[in-house]
Formats: structure tokens, sequence, C-alpha cells
């Protein structure tokens, strides 16, 4: 496996084709605007980090890209298709990791496999090849056959994302992904991001509450606050207006107003 700073950057062939587009996306709950006109655009073979305080808006705006809430008001175009108008399409082109573990811990990390091979209508012929190459991709070949709960919390992140990964998706989007794990499970699936980005040209989008991850792992940084996306750039362009030195902590803090909150116990953002 390669390590980050040998990993290659995408080529721009790739990165010029977006696979997520939004246009004044909105999302309101009677009075409260939790998405507020959202405008921006991730391209294949991109990771895009979404940073913000808790209730920020950024869940809200994910689960508007998987097509689990109805926009209020604005477009949303991914992998080719409206969210609102053909969200059966859609579906058929994205992978998802939520915040909360979903693995079921009384089947093995292969049952678990196979039926979500099944809800995407994999064909059957092709399931134990699909299978056998999402074991290997996430490292998960030796405890196949383990229920998944014994499992770690880094491996079950890790059987989540395979599972989410079975139909070969143009997009894959995570939700505080590493929330919760140790240091060293984060970085193992830091790791295996990047090789499905790598491997497969997936665009991959994701949440979090942890800067060091969204300055090693993300190509953009989008920076959420009330509902709005501010500043959108590489971490070294988001860090370049302030002092030498500065961190995506500082960025944070500067465009937010707010401490970096803690990522365990929170709430969405």
């Amino acid at each position: 496996m390669q390590t980050p700073d040998l990993m290659p950057s995408p080529p721009a062939a790739e990165l010029a084709s977006p696979v997520i587009e939004t246009f004044s996306l909105t999302r309101r709950y009677k009075n409260i605007l939790a998405v507020d006109g959202v405008t921006f655009a991730v391209r294949r073979a991109e990771i895009f980090g979404l940073i913000g305080p808790n209730g920020a808006g950024k869940s809200t705006l994910i689960k508007m890209l998987t097509t689990m809430l109805p926009p209020s008001s604005g477009r949303a175009i991914v992998g080719g298709f409206d969210v609102a108008k053909e969200p059966q399409r859609v579906r058929g082109h994205i992978g998802y990791v939520p915040q909360q573990l979903s693995a079921d811990r009384e089947l093995t990390g292969y049952e678990n496999l196979l039926l979500s091979a099944r809800l995407y209508l994999i064909p059957r012929r092709e399931r134990a090849t699909r299978i056998r190459e999402a074991l290997e991709r996430l490292g998960l070949s030796d405890v196949a056959g383990r229920l998944a709960r014994d499992y770690s919390g880094g491996m079950l992140r890790r059987l989540e994302i395979a599972q989410s990964m079975m139909h070969r998706p143009a997009v894959l989007f995570m939700d505080e992904p590493t929330v919760g794990l140790d240091p060293a499970g984060r970085h193992a699936v830091w790791n295996h991001v990047r090789d499905l980005r790598r491997e497969l040209g997936t665009a991959i989008l994701l949440s979090t509450h942890y800067m060091d991850e969204a300055e090693d792992l993300c190509d953009r940084v989008g920076v959420m606050q009330s509902g709005r996306l501010g500043p959108v750039g590489t971490p070294q362009e988001l860090k370049s207006p302030l002092k030498a030195g500065a961190t995506l902590d500082d960025v944070f803090e500067q465009l937010t107003g707010t401490p970096v909150p803690s990522s365990s116990g929170h709430q969405h953002g």
C-alpha cells in the first residue's frame, strides 16, 4: 500500500469531470434553514471534505445528496442524475457509510457482503468475485468467516466501506467515517479510502470533525456554517490567508467563530 505522500494525484481529465453538482440546494425545517442555497461541485476521483460546527448542515446536505431527504428548493445532480427526479438512478451510482456503525453483527463479514450484493442487485454469477475483491481490498479476507460482533471498531468500519463499494459506485458518501476509532484505525481507513480513489476512480465526499483527517486526506475542503457553504479550496489555500504555520484548526476557528468540536458524543452537523 502506498503511503500518503507517495499517492499520485488524479489525472487532470478525471478531475475535470464533476460527479456531484449542486445549484442553490436548500433544505428547510419549518422556519429553520438547515441548508441554505449551497452550490458546489465534486469531480471524479476527488476526495472532498466538509468541515463545520455541530448543526452546520453537513449531514443534512449529505442526506439530500444520497436521496434520504428531498430538497426544499434548488437542484442536485449526482452521478449524472437529478436527486429529486431520479432518486433510484442516483442510488445505483452511490455508496453511503453512515456515522453510526450499521453492519449486522449477527452475520459474518462474508454474509454482510453477500446481503449487500443482493441489495445492490449484483448478478448472482458475479457475487463471489465481487465479495472476494472487496474483502481483499479492505484487508478482511482473514476474518471473513467471523461474526461481525467480534470485529474491532476499525474492522467494522472497513466492512461497511466494503459493503458500500460492492456495486463500484461513482461516488462514496461518508458521514464522519472515523469517529470513535483509535489513531491506528483512523489511518487504516484513510489508506483504504485512498486506495478506492486510486483503483476505482471513486469520488469521495466526507464530513469530519478531525482537522488532521481533512488536511491529510482531502484534495479540497469546504467550510459549512449555519447551513451555508463558505470558502472551498485545498487545505493549503484555506490556510494561506492566515499566519505562517496556521493549521486547519485555525481556519475552522477563524471562519466559524467556534473551537473545533469534540468528535465524541456530538450531534450530527
